[in-house]
């Protein structure tokens, strides 16, 4: 197994420490909070690193083409899933759980279809606008898990949760209109 297939890996084991953090682990909010945002901006890095690692050094693989985005999805789901169930306690407002809701139909629909572009042998590979939907919900993840209280934060993270609404809701139109031939028999 390659460096950036292991980074990938390491991107799921800390998953399973964020969730820890958020829901297992008996700390303070403000600790926990701290916490998993290190640990979130830490895996976050990793996806970007592995990446970066496995074009530069040519250490693309099958695995890696399979894992990363599942990792990624991971990632963002459990934390999202965590502002909703959690987030009105540093938020002051409940996350939207509708918003969960799309990315996670918008996140199967893309998965779905790559699944029947794989045995029709097409290769899907990820654009430009599904790398900055990736990029927006991970930074609104992180400034909606920061504990800092401030006038600003607030208002920030709402933004950013609707800009990366819309950006999902983008992105997966256009990856399926600029694939629909994996759905023609």
């Amino acid at each position: 197994m390659n460096i950036a297939n292991k980074l990938t890996f390491l991107r799921i084991i800390l998953v399973f420490v964020f969730m820890a953090l958020i829901w297992w682990i008996p700390l303070s909010l403000e600790l926990a909070l701290w916490l998993a945002l290190a640990v979130f901006i830490v895996a976050s890095f990793t996806d970007f690193l592995d990446g970066y690692l496995a074009r530069k050094l040519n250490l693309v693989t099958n695995l890696g083409k399979f894992m990363d985005p599942l990792a990624d999805k991971c990632l963002v789901t459990v934390a999202m899933l965590a502002l909703v169930d959690v987030g009105d306690l540093w938020l002051h407002y409940e996350w939207p759980a509708w918003i969960l809701a799309i990315i996670l139909l918008r996140e199967f629909a893309v998965s779905g279809m790559r699944l029947i572009a794989v045995t029709k042998n097409i290769v899907v590979s990820a654009n430009i606008w599904g790398k900055a939907k990736t990029i927006v919900q991970m930074v609104m993840i992180m400034v909606c898990l920061c504990p800092i209280q401030s006038s600003f934060m607030r208002p920030l993270g709402l933004f950013l949760t609707y800009l990366a609404l819309v950006l999902t809701i983008i992105s997966g139109v256009i990856y399926i209109w600029e694939n629909k031939e994996v759905f023609k028999d």
